[in-house]
């Protein structure tokens, strides 16, 4: 079975960084689009960023030029890293992948369990 595995939240001072990191594992035959989205207390889940097969990168307008979402294909992996924090950064952060397992099948789209990123003022 597919999963993936977020890691790398906790809390920061605002300024501040953090990385995290999605490995994707299972019967993967392929990976297209990797991405992060948010969700804080009491609103929608949000895009944070996207990233395609070939490494093409997509921002919401409120984290570009702070965050940089990058990928390993090599190791399934989906990468994010956060600096010049905000307290308005504050959610639970998903991991998310559109995942073939067959050549014949299509592309499914996997979570990750969340991963809690706080920005203390």
């Amino acid at each position: 079975q597919v999963h993936l595995a977020e890691s790398g939240g906790g809390l920061v001072q605002a300024g501040g960084s953090l990385r995290l990191s999605c490995a994707a594992s299972g019967p993967i035959f392929g990976i297209n689009l990797m991405g992060w989205y948010r969700q804080a207390q009491g609103k929608q889940r949000e895009l944070v960023a996207t990233i395609t097969s070939d490494s093409s990168p997509n921002y919401a307008d409120s984290v570009k030029g702070r965050f940089t979402i990058s990928r390993d294909s090599a190791k399934n992996t989906v990468y994010l890293q956060m600096n010049s924090l905000k307290p308005e950064d504050t959610a639970v952060y998903y991991c998310n992948a559109g995942i073939k397992i067959s050549p014949i099948l299509r592309a499914v789209d996997y979570w990750g369990q969340g991963t809690q990123v706080t920005v203390s003022s």
